[in-house]
């Protein structure tokens, strides 16, 4: 395997993170979970809520799947919009959780559990006859820092609704936040299908909103974006700079 680290880049956030320790903790629990036997089933996670009555035709709660502390409907993630290379890693990605409570100034690649996300990845891929060929896919981070005292319920109001915009690309497979430590820092990451994906998550109102509260209520902010690349059979990964 190949540990590259993380260098910033200037390129705008492509949506917004929400900074809220409550709902963060939602996600972070999950540190302590070891990956399941591969099935053709989301094996990691159950869908919490789903909004609404469903029409016949549309896409089945089995195939929607929960990939960020948000859970009702309009930010689950439609597992049929996506191939199967893809729906894989989608569903490894669910067991994606810190190992360092320092994720927020820690390097990038040693503040999760990689490994054990690609573990899980080869057997799915074995478990279901997949051959699996060389992936990448495009990772954005975001470390910032806000005063503690901060109300954070408007970013998170503001993260929300950018978020399920980003959802409807049905690009973004995994969004990860943590809970901001004693000086408010904290590191949000998202992980894309591709970068064009973000781009389009970028594009919505709600986007543009948490733009204006990220400049008017964080001391700081830095935005890094990468590529993760996932060779042939699950051999080896490496994340590295984004250079295209």
């Amino acid at each position: 395997m190949t540990y590259l680290l993380s260098v910033p880049s200037s390129e705008k956030l492509m949506f917004p993170f929400n900074q809220s320790p409550a709902s963060a903790q939602a996600e972070f629990h999950y540190a302590d979970e070891k990956p399941r036997a591969a099935t053709g089933q989301n094996v990691t996670r159950e869908i919490l809520s789903i909004d609404g009555p469903r029409e016949v035709g549309v896409t089945a709660p089995e195939d929607l799947l929960v990939v960020s502390p948000y859970t009702d409907r309009a930010h689950l993630l439609d597992l049929t919009a996506l191939n199967q290379a893809q729906v894989l890693f989608t569903k490894a990605l669910t067991i994606l959780a810190p190992v360092t409570t320092a994720y927020a100034t820690a390097p990038y690649i040693s503040s999760f559990n990689w490994d054990a996300v690609f573990r899980w990845l080869a057997e799915a891929a074995k478990a279901n006859a997949f051959v699996w060929e060389e992936q990448f896919f495009y990772i954005v981070i975001f470390r910032s820092q806000v005063p503690p005292s901060t109300d954070r319920s408007h970013l998170e109001a503001l993260d929300k609704k950018a978020h399920a915009e980003a959802m409807e690309t049905d690009g973004l497979l995994k969004y990860w936040f943590g809970t901001p430590d004693e000086d408010g820092r904290n590191l949000a990451t998202c992980i894309w299908r591709r970068r064009a994906d973000a781009q389009a998550g970028s594009s919505g109102e709600g986007h543009k909103a948490a733009m204006r509260a990220t400049i008017n209520m964080y001391t700081e902010w830095k935005i890094e974006r990468l590529k993760l690349v996932i060779g042939d059979n699950v051999e080896r990964w490496e994340i590295v700079p984004w250079t295209g």
